[in-house]
């Protein structure tokens, strides 16, 4: 039988009721001849909690241990959708990472997928088991130890299942009924996509968009895994949510298809650095190995030998970075006369595959935030997207000020 893999988030289990309204939608597709893999994230609110009662006990916690605690939440949910399911007729049985076995490197909170191997869920197939109910987020390194993939892991882990049985589809069951021009909160006219391409899907995750884990993304892009965004919580029909797909499948797009933001962002600046070959590596060396992500970086004209260099990076990070940044400076790696952070910023980005083979977009952002008197603080740009740091205050007047500017609430 054709494989299906539907994923169903925190707020599409948070309590029992919860989760006999997804195991229903889940004997739809049996009914419909399916077998399926069900990936299950925690209880909304449970993973928190668990997080919460590991930092309580020590803020240096084993990570190993940390990774036992908090992969139990998704354990809780796989035994009781299994149960519900079996409650319906519909033969069904849980599944944890190290019994598929979803194997993992051994990098605890933070594990990537090297594996995951079909033949004992098949064998089940065989057998007459109609769905494999797999606890998400979670894994089992070469040691034979539990690990969990990093907060919001259970997409991934549903993408990876998806490619691993060649799935004919993925449904990612969330609170929102699919991906949307912007925030809906934000801005009423924001529209819900029929389709967006893998690429902008993955810019508008890494740029602030909370739909889908950014890791998701990238692996639904590279094994061309199909993913359909649904509500958990209004009737389907076989059109409903949003579907990822690949850019060929997708007819005709608007030159930009969304405008993503994320609040909290810092604008760091080290002020007088010495402009010679390996400054850069010297400073965001450092910056790296603390594990800092730097995303957008402006190198300032040289003047006397010396340079101005700025970088953003969340907000939470800020203190991390200092450190990092003194302790070169100590150590004589680098040399700046001022290090400033500006906690302030926000960054808005505007997405779209169309931006390829039309000009002016660049233009026509800059003036519509020059004409909200918007100061741009600093710019980054690729192929299909351009971002700017802004004066946080003014961050939600950006997004609604560009979504109206390239008439996003009209489809293409």
């Amino acid at each position: 039988m054709p494989i299906l893999v539907m994923k169903f988030g925190g707020t599409s289990v948070a309590n029992i009721d919860r989760i006999r309204r997804a195991a229903k939608r889940v004997g739809v597709e049996v009914a419909k001849g399916y077998d399926v893999i069900v990936i299950v994230s925690a209880m909304a609110g449970r993973t928190n909690e668990l997080v919460g009662w590991v930092d309580e006990i020590s803020p240096f916690y084993d990570a190993r241990e940390y990774d036992a605690v908090v992969s139990s939440g998704e354990n809780i949910t796989a035994g009781l959708m299994a149960l519900t399911l079996q409650e319906m007729d519909v033969p069904a049985r849980s599944w944890q990472g190290w019994q598929v076995p979803l194997k993992t490197t051994s990098a605890h909170s933070a594990a990537r997928i090297e594996e995951i191997p079909t033949d004992n869920i098949n064998a089940k197939f065989s057998e007459g088991m109609r769905v494999a109910v797999v606890a998400g987020f979670q894994g089992v390194s070469p040691e034979g130890r539990i690990t969990t993939l990093g907060r919001g892991g259970s997409d991934t882990t549903a993408v990876a299942f998806a490619a691993a049985f060649d799935a004919e589809r993925c449904d990612i069951y969330t609170d929102v009924d699919g991906v949307y021009t912007t925030d809906p909160r934000i801005t009423a006219k924001a529209r819900k996509l029929d389709k967006i391409a893998f690429e902008e899907m993955l810019e508008l995750a890494s740029l602030g968009a909370k739909v889908l884990q950014t890791r998701s993304v990238e692996l639904a892009m590279r094994y061309n895994v199909k993913l359909r965004v649904l509500s958990s919580f209004e009737e389907q029909s076989d059109t409903a949510g949003t579907l990822v797909c690949a850019e060929e499948e997708i007819m005709e797009s608007n030159v930009v298809n969304g405008i993503a933001y994320s609040r909290d962002e810092a604008k760091m600046t080290l002020v007088s650095v010495a402009d010679r070959p390996g400054i850069a590596a010297a400073i965001f060396g450092p910056l790296s190995d603390a594990g800092v992500n730097v995303d957008m970086i402006v190198q300032n004209i040289s003047e006397e030998g010396r340079t101005d260099m700025t970088f953003s990076c969340p907000v939470g990070q800020v203190t991390r970075a200092e450190k990092a940044l003194r302790e070169a400076k100590t150590r004589g790696d680098i040399n700046f006369h001022d290090l400033i952070a500006d906690t302030e910023v926000a960054k808005v980005s505007a997405v779209g595959i169309g931006m390829r083979s039309q000009s002016g977009v660049a233009a026509r952002m800059f003036k519509t935030l020059s004409a909200e008197g918007i100061n741009i603080k600093v710019i980054a740009t690729s192929e299909i997207k351009i971002s700017v740091l802004i004066d946080r205050k003014y961050m939600e007047l950006a997004v609604q000020a560009l979504h109206d500017a390239f008439g996003l609430e009209k489809a293409a």
